[in-house]
């Protein structure tokens, strides 16, 4: 099975127009995504690949069920994009969109929580179940997601969108197909971490491990590590961690590969990280091409 999406999951896209979009729009629709409507206000009657264009959310929501939108709308109507979506009923909201402000970010975490939504971003590349559907540009036009994403028991969570990818392409090219892959997104504040992720993956009873790629700085890691040992997770995980250089003392304060990735203390340091996740039984691969055979090793299934 798979999470959050699904091969009959409805999906809208807010700022169809606009030349990212228009590319997301094929590519989804190349996959086999329902993509059963665009928002651009002051547009409404033209068409995208087919895909009709409306002028707010609550015109499509009017006609049709929509489970999920992608918002690609500018940084400074995001927010605004955001609101109407969840205000209109929708459950999931993938926000691609990169430099939203950090106040804005969690106002529409804030909104989303209250009404029972679900935000993946924002600055990510969505989600992606293998042979089902997806939201965002992850793993680009559709011969290259069915080249790299086979449909199997392991599911990844990942910062980086490209990581998302190369971790997902590195398991198919092992035998290992994945139920979900997830781009969380690298700012500071996102609508989805990876423990709040967890319990999705949990309910799914096809998911046997978890994959996921971090970094060094912000607290992720350390709040998945509290909850595989709180909720006492069946799931066994092996983590990818990137740049460990940064655990020198002169790299206090920098950040590394995204915004959310600031190393304040030692606490934040790959060394820390690894450590806690270790308690937690999760197990760090030294290389992304070790992590199919830690994978198989996890679950007991020789190569």
């Amino acid at each position: 099975m798979s999470i959050l999406i699904h091969r009959d999951t409805a999906v809208i896209i807010q700022g169809i127009t606009g030349r990212e979009a228009v590319n997301l729009t094929r590519e989804g629709l190349d996959y086999g995504t329902k993509i059963g409507g665009g928002v651009t206000p002051g547009r409404a009657g033209r068409d995208v690949y087919g895909v009709p264009v409306y002028d707010c959310v609550r015109d499509i929501t009017a006609r049709q069920q929509v489970d999920g939108s992608i918002v690609t709308v500018p940084p400074r109507f995001t927010r605004d994009a955001v609101f109407e979506a969840i205000e209109a009923g929708v459950k999931l909201v993938v926000v691609v969109t990169e430099r939203i402000p950090r106040g804005e970010v969690a106002q529409m975490v804030e909104l989303a929580r209250l009404r029972g939504a679900r935000i993946i971003g924002p600055n990510c590349l969505g989600i992606l179940s293998p042979e089902e559907a997806k939201m965002g540009g992850l793993g680009g036009p559709a011969v290259n997601v069915r080249r790299a994403f086979k449909k199997g028991p392991i599911g990844v969570m990942s910062r980086s969108g490209g990581m998302t990818t190369e971790i997902c392409n590195t398991l198919s090219a092992a035998g290992l197909g994945q139920s979900t892959a997830v781009s969380i997104g690298g700012d500071a504040i996102i609508g989805s971490t990876y423990a709040e992720l967890m319990p999705y993956f949990e309910a799914d009873q096809e998911t046997q491990a978890i994959v996921i790629y971090t970094e060094p700085g912000g607290r992720m890691e350390a709040q998945l590590a509290a909850w595989v040992k709180e909720n006492d997770s069946r799931l066994p995980i092996v983590a990818f961690m990137a740049g460990k250089f940064m655990d020198d003392e002169e790299m206090k304060g920098m950040s590394f590969g995204h915004a959310g990735t600031i190393v304040e203390g030692v606490e934040d340091t790959a060394t820390e990280k690894i450590a806690r996740l270790a308690e937690a039984g999760i197990t760090v691969a030294e290389r992304i091409e070790d992590i199919p055979g830690l994978v198989r090793e996890k679950l007991g299934v020789a190569a």
